[in-house]
């Protein structure tokens, strides 16, 4: 090992303790405080009725068959409803597999084929008839609400369940190949959960503390951010989508959020819209001054756009640009990078609102470990590690005989053990000319540019580096309406000089042989439908270009 970084000592569930234990311990202590909330303005249940509301679903759920270790598969966006199917599934001891709507119906048939589901639950009958028609009997939130079905005494099936037993069965987002379902237990689980809030100091567990859970409770990070919030007793908000989000934030007003840097960047993009460029380098460079205090003033716009209490956001699931960072420390708010993967139920490493390190993913949380391999992979221990895979890929294993989780990212440890991401070792494009680029930081930069909603980066085995850039629609019509003379033309000089300009200001980041020489606009945008994004937005690089060849051809066309 080239370097290590201990995250000190960490909570963990005794032997004989489940998840649902623990957060029950919490709903007693909050019995009375509203702690869970739908929507903006919706139902708000106490913790006393979060206990009941659970024990009924449970109830009507073991009514139909569900057992210990049987796993159940929910679909839908994040909402009040699932939190609470969640957690009675739990209860009962069986398994949740979470399935994003955004899946189709060859993804959720294999989901359910491979973990074995015995039932899926959904928020609507057509979502319902998506999981019958991927083979298994369903359900909808609906058929769990009786006001006449007795509350299940799950005293004894807690008592069953132990912290080694299965929670979860999240489906990885797959760049490649089918999606490999990833084992997250009890204990996991409450590693990454319990010592995330330990970690962030009394964010979670301030009695004034609110926040907007947007995520989706089909990814792990949402997961982990839920069961954050439900031992930490924040007072929690769930919103079906970030679009959904946005709006509601001044009339949620919360302490803080976690959000990815794609929920970050549209935020900018609408909070742009009432600056002018002075108004935002001055705000930038207020914030570049901020980043080195521990004290940040809460300003206009970005701060009532927010809800005008918002001091941290945890940003999770890519890296964060230093000028995006700067942005929002200009108007009062700490982005807080951390660093995580399925296989770690998310949280390996986060910023602390003190001693928040800009240009790092932060220090590990307690009782985590992060080690830096000879070849600069970034290895990990800690219970939050998952023991594997289940069904097809349960044969498949990312730890080695000495316990460490390989994560196939590159990184380095800063002299306090703060963790650089520097890239991936699978998504390093290596030129014709032996130059090794890392896309990333390249194209975080590049979605920086109002007119841009995606990019990717392309050089590998070709002689120089290029790019397929799509535009933000939104901007675009706005751009259209403010040029003379303007058309939908995407080859129009002047749209092609705007977007030049993010071009340059990415390659103001990097060596002449790393930068882009030639780029294209490409009509429409990538997307989960069309199979261009995973689940979690990340680019699924081979089928962009595949479905782009026409373009990237012509782009190395151009200097032969």
């Amino acid at each position: 090992m080239k370097q290590i970084s201990h995250g000190g000592t960490g909570l963990d569930l005794l032997a004989d303790e489940s998840l649902y234990d623990r957060v029950r311990k919490v709903f007693g202590s909050n019995s009375l405080r509203q702690i869970l909330v739908a929507g903006a303005d919706g139902t708000a249940l106490s913790g006393a009725q979060a206990d009941d509301e659970v024990r009924q679903r449970a109830g009507i759920l073991s009514e139909r068959g569900v057992r210990r270790g049987d796993r159940v598969a929910i679909l839908s966006t994040t909402s009040l409803d699932w939190v609470l199917t969640d957690l009675a599934v739990l209860a009962l001891g069986a398994v949740v597999v979470p399935v994003y709507p955004t899946s189709s119906a060859q993804q959720i048939a294999h989901i359910l084929a491979d973990s074995g589901a015995v039932l899926g639950i959904a928020d609507t009958d057509t979502e319902s008839d998506r999981l019958v028609e991927g083979g298994v009997p369903a359900i909808t939130f609906d058929d769990l609400i009786d006001a006449s079905a007795a509350a299940l005494d799950i005293e004894d099936t807690l008592a069953a369940c132990v912290a080694d037993d299965v929670a979860m069965i999240v489906y990885t987002s797959g760049t490649t190949g089918p999606a490999k379902g990833c084992v997250i237990s009890h204990r996991n689980m409450f590693a990454a959960a319990s010592n995330t809030v330990l970690r962030t100091g009394d964010m979670f567990v301030d009695p004034t503390a609110v926040t907007a859970l947007a995520l989706p409770l089909s990814h792990v990070f949402g997961q982990t951010i839920l069961f954050a919030g439900l031992l930490g007793g924040t007072k929690t908000h769930f919103i079906s989508s970030i679009p959904e989000l946005i709006p509601q934030l001044p009339s949620i007003s919360p302490s803080f959020l976690a959000l990815v840097p794609y929920a970050l960047e549209k935020i900018r993009k609408i909070a742009r819209q009432g600056l002018t460029p002075a108004d935002e380098a001055e705000a930038i460079a207020r914030g570049h001054t901020a980043l080195t205090s521990t004290e940040l003033e809460a300003t206009e716009p970005v701060a009532g756009l927010l809800g005008g209490r918002l001091t941290n956001v945890i940003s999770g699931g890519a890296s964060l640009d230093a000028t995006t960072v700067a942005f929002y420390a200009g108007f009062g708010v700490r982005l807080l990078n951390c660093y995580g993967m399925t296989e770690t139920a998310t949280a390996v490493t986060v910023n602390e609102p003190m001693t928040n390190r800009v240009g790092t993913v932060g220090r590990p949380i307690p009782g985590t470990t992060v080690a830096i391999a000879n070849d600069g992979e970034v290895l990990v221990g800690g219970a939050n590690v998952s023991r594997g895979y289940w069904g097809a890929a349960a044969d498949k294993t990312a730890v080695d005989a000495e316990g460490w989780l390989h994560t196939g990212d590159i990184g380095e440890l800063d002299a306090d053990g703060y963790l650089v991401i520097t890239g991936r070792k699978k998504e390093i494009l290596v030129t014709s000319g032996g130059k090794n680029v890392a896309p990333t930081p390249l194209e975080d930069r590049i979605r920086l540019h109002p007119l841009v909603s995606n990019c990717i980066v392309i050089g590998d085995g070709r002689p120089f580096v290029t790019a397929l850039v799509t535009l933000d629609q939104a901007q675009y019509a706005r751009w259209r309406k403010e040029t003379t003379d303007a058309t939908d033309d995407l080859t129009d000089t002047r749209l092609t000089r705007a977007v030049q300009q993010a071009i340059d200001d990415a390659n103001s980041l990097v060596s002449r042989a790393e930068s882009i020489r030639e780029f294209r606009i490409v009509e429409g945008d990538f997307t989960v439908q069309e199979g261009l994004l995973t689940s979690s937005l990340k680019l699924k690089r081979s089928n962009i270009i595949d479905t782009h060849r026409h373009l990237v051809d012509e782009l190395y066309a151009i200097r032969v």
